[in-house]
């Protein structure tokens, strides 16, 4: 899934602001023994937080089965998470916090939030699926006797969306199940207030759109237009410029073209979920297109690598061919995202589908094998942006058109030969002369 992160640190910090404001304090705790009622002091009032997580792990250690047990594994939750930052063993101490209180609201909330991040982060199964169970439980959880009613929608409006979002995300990556992600993230953003849409709920706005772009039974590509709009509305300017190439692409990819788009961002800045009323004009067919693309060109050579790829996996075998016989046997730049990389062979999708859906559209065989050192790393970006130091270059060899299934469009695998990677031609700078002197004429 892409990841956009702004706003996050904001959220989280309110977040648990409400969550500590919400939940009732401790109960009284009685310890009978001398030297455990000492260490227990001991631990609870120091002030330096790693001190502090020490001397609680060690207390925990030294009496397992202490009636303070939970007060300190709740405390040393906080200082994990809160003071110290430290993810893995906020987890652990929220595990072992549930052992003893498995409806423990902090605990559950500060395990699904960092769960979930590390799902985001690492696209690990495991670690997604572990996520989404913990909210599943976090959504049913009782409320405590002790806490308010008033109180308890105020904790359930916090946490709550965050347990969808996480249940979401899990339905994306680990079951790749869109349908399924795109009415839990329905489910978090009914949960918010419009103003809570425009920052809190924008990042998932943002992967409810890229999940309404994934092919399959929920494809909606006018809905994802609609929540790229929107998250574009409302993004920082330093994410517009990320956001507006996928806005562009899918609304050009349903509409044929770019005209209405400003009038789509303006809708899509009053509300969240787009009206019943809204229409984009579908365009003609992808090989009406393409055949319409071919005869508005005279030199196909000119066409930019992206419209090459789109000719070769949706034209007609005739449109298709005439690109290749073109294209066969020449060298060419190949930009976009590493998918996979060893000695021999990298494999790059180019085109945004291939980007979103994490594979490799683009196969280029290398020259000479590459130095370990040299394989470029997964997730990696070689092309030719000033980002972008290395760029690599192959000859076109073969393609195959691979025809559509019931949950992934028709694409094309095009393979390339004599692999190298080359630095990045920069543009020589341009040395301006100092402007002659004028002299005034002799008297």
């Amino acid at each position: 899934m892409k990841k956009l992160v702004f706003a996050s640190a904001v959220a989280m910090a309110s977040l648990c602001f409400v969550l500590t404001q919400a939940l009732p304090a401790q109960d009284s705790i009685t310890i009978q023994d001398r030297a455990e009622f000492n260490a227990y002091q001991n631990a609870m009032t120091q002030t330096d937080p790693t001190v502090k997580a020490a001397d609680m792990e060690t207390f925990l250690q030294t009496y397992p089965q202490s009636v303070a047990k939970k007060a300190v594994l709740g405390a040393l939750l906080d200082v994990y998470f809160q003071n110290l930052k430290d993810p893995n063993k906020t987890v652990s101490a929220a595990t072992r916090l549930l052992q003893v209180d498995p409806n423990n609201l902090t605990a559950l909330f500060y395990s699904v939030l960092v769960k979930k991040q590390q799902c985001g982060d690492n696209n690990d199964v495991q670690t997604c699926d572990d996520a989404a169970a913990l909210a599943q439980k976090g959504l049913v959880a009782p409320k405590p006797d002790a806490t308010a009613a008033d109180q308890w929608k105020t904790l359930t409006g916090a946490a709550y969306p965050l347990y969808h979002s996480a249940i979401a995300l899990d339905d994306a990556i680990s079951k790749k199940d869109y349908k399924a992600s795109e009415d839990e993230y329905k489910a978090e953003l009914m949960l918010y207030t419009d103003d809570q849409t425009k920052s809190a709920g924008l990042v998932d706005e943002y992967q409810l759109a890229h999940v309404y772009a994934m092919t399959g039974p929920g494809q909606d590509l006018v809905k994802s237009v609609w929540f790229y709009a929107r998250v574009w509305d409302f993004a920082p300017p330093a994410y517009k410029a990320k956001i507006e190439p996928q806005l562009e692409y899918y609304y050009k990819k349903y509409h044929g073209g770019l005209d209405g788009l400003d009038a789509i961002k303006q809708q899509a800045e009053a509300t969240t979920f787009p009206p019943g009323t809204l229409v984009i004009t579908p365009a003609k067919s992808p090989a009406e297109q393409i055949h319409d693309l071919i005869a508005a060109t005279p030199d196909l050579s000119t066409l930019a690598l992206a419209d090459k790829e789109t000719v070769l996996a949706m034209g007609t075998k005739d449109d298709a061919d005439k690109v290749w016989a073109i294209v066969q046997g020449k060298p060419t730049p190949v930009p976009g995202t590493v998918i996979a990389a060893d000695a021999n062979t990298i494999k790059v999708a180019v085109s945004q589908d291939a980007k979103d859906a994490k594979t490799a559209d683009f196969i280029v065989n290398m020259k000479e094998p590459l130095k370990d050192a040299d394989i470029p790393v997964v997730g990696s970006d070689l092309g030719l942006s000033a980002n972008n130091q290395i760029e690599l270059d192959g000859t076109y060899s073969t393609y195959t058109q691979v025809p559509a299934t019931p949950t992934t469009a028709q694409t094309v695998q095009i393979v390339l030969s004599d692999g190298a990677l080359v630095p990045v031609k920069k543009a020589a700078p341009v040395h301006h002369r100092p402007p002659a002197a004028h002299h005034r004429p002799a008297n």
